[in-house]
This record gives structure tokens, C-alpha cells and sequence, in this order.
């Protein structure tokens, strides 16, 4: 099978899995976190999570998880937050886990957390660093919107960093939303609010980002060449599954049998 012809497979698959989740939207997930700086890590840690949040497709109810809400629990002034770092992220990833467990049997969509670097292999290495035991999402229940984008509208269809300029071409508001390098410096400046805020508008905005997609009304760069390649078997895959044109195809094959058989007669 040609490249083109491989990629329009990958867009009919992702299309297709995105309107499952959307149908299932009750039990579909949009998830986000926070954490330290891991540019220019040369101790070879990974880095600390500091909120986690959690936006339920259908309903919009978000559940969070943070290090200072589980500081102002336990009455530890923010002030001092640094001196508990291991405790208050072992707390608070106790609930996010205990959040997980309760939530097996749903979709997890999310932007980019693939590795031990950033992605749930990171917050389950930090978990147990922290003495924990976490419970593991399987791999068929996690959906990458930043992944699915490419398969749809190719690698061009927005520029680096793209979430934040595809934010930006579908003029969503960027209030409180923080780069990765601005919440590395919050954490770093002990701003865990300001952190805590940035991990919230982002759950929003992926939920955001996947609705319009799904509905086709998302905004990108992307030709309608990048999106479906230019050959003619390609053309010809893009035809076949048109519903007006099936139809019609349909309806003329039908007039040809009738026209046929009245000839006989």
C-alpha cells in the first residue's frame, strides 16, 4: 500500500475512534498535569507532578489533584510546601490513583504523555519512587490528540509549539494557560495556584480542542492535499466512501438494471 494510501487508513481510524469516545462521552477523559522542570535534568530524576486534572467529556465535571490543596488539608502553610515536597506528592498521588482505580473502564484522552519523561509512565515512576504501587491505564484506553491531529490533517497542519498556535488560530483564550517552560518557572518560584490554574484551562482547552475536531470546525493550516494526497487511488477511496456518491452510484446502477431489462421485454 503507498504512503498516501497508508495515511488516508490512519485517518479513517482515528476519525472512527474519535466518534467512539464522543458517543461514549460519558466515560471518555480528557487529562492534563503539571510538574517540575525536566529541561536540563542532568541527576537523572524524573520530575516531581504537582496537579493533575481530569475533565469528564460529557459533563464537564473536572476532578484535580494538587500539591497545595493537599498542603492546605493538612494545615501546612504554602510557605513550607518545599520542605514536604515527598509526602504532600505521595498524598496527592494516593488520590489520583485511587481516582484511576475507580475509572478503569474509561477513555483517557491526552496532549503528548507518552514516556517517563512526560506521560503516565511519569507519574507512575514518580509513584512509586514515592513508595506507592500505581494502578496502570491500558494502553487501548489512552487516545493522543496531539498524535490524531497529524494522522488527520498531516504534520504541517500547524506550527511549534502547536498547542500553543493551535490555541491561537481558533482564538480559544489563552487566560491562565502557562508554557512548559512557564510552569517549570512557576514551580521553581513556588507559585503552585498560578500552576495549579494553567493545569485546569488546559484540560479545558484539549476537551475544546477535541470537540471541534470532531464536528470539523477545527482550524488549522493544513491544504486539503496535506490532509488527503493527491493520487488518483486516493481520490478514488475518497469517492467510494462519499454518501452522496455511493448513493448515486447506487441509484445508477439500479436505472441501468431497469433500463436493461426493459429493453428484453
Amino acid at each position: 500500500m503507498g504512503r498516501e494510501l497508508q495515511r488516508l487508513k490512519r485517518r479513517k481510524a482515528t476519525t472512527k475512534h474519535m466518534e467512539e469516545l464522543l458517543d461514549h462521552a460519558p466515560t471518555t477523559l480528557v487529562v492534563h498535569y503539571s510538574c517540575e522542570s525536566f529541561y536540563d535534568r542532568t541527576d537523572g530524576k524524573t520530575p516531581r507532578v504537582t496537579s493533575i486534572a481530569v475533565r469528564n467529556l460529557a459533563s464537564g465535571q473536572t476532578d484535580s489533584f494538587s500539591i497545595h490543596h493537599i498542603a492546605e488539608q493538612q494545615h501546612i502553610p504554602f510557605g513550607e510546601i518545599h520542605e514536604h515536597y515527598d509526602a504532600l506528592e505521595r498524598k496527592m498521588l494516593d488520590q489520583y490513583f485511587s481516582f484511576v482505580t475507580s475509572h478503569q473502564h474509561f477513555s483517557w484522552v491526552h496532549w503528548n504523555m507518552r514516556d517517563v519523561n512526560y506521560g503516565f509512565a511519569a507519574i507512575e515512576h514518580r509513584y512509586r519512587s514515592l513508595g506507592g504501587s500505581p494502578i496502570l491505564i491500558p494502553e487501548d484506553r489512552k487516545f493522543d490528540l496531539a498524535r490524531a491531529l497529524v494522522d488527520l490533517f498531516g504534520v504541517g497542519y500547524i506550527g511549534h509549539p502547536r498547542l500553543e498556535n493551535l490555541i491561537d488560530k481558533n482564538k480559544i483564550t489563552k487566560r491562565d494557560f502557562l508554557s512548559g517552560r512557564e510552569e517549570a518557572a512557576a514551580f521553581d518560584n513556588k507559585e503552585y495556584v498560578k500552576l495549579h490554574q494553567s493545569t485546569l484551562r488546559k484540560v479545558d482547552i484539549l476537551a475544546n480542542l477535541f470537540e471541534r475536531t470532531s464536528n470539523d470546525s477545527l482550524l488549522t493550516n493544513a491544504t486539503w492535499a496535506e490532509k488527503y494526497g493527491l493520487s488518483l487511488r486516493v481520490l478514488g477511496e475518497l469517492i467510494k466512501d462519499h454518501p452522496i456518491i455511493s448513493v448515486l452510484v447506487a441509484a445508477s446502477a439500479i436505472l441501468t438494471i431497469i433500463v436493461r431489462v426493459r429493453e428484453l421485454l
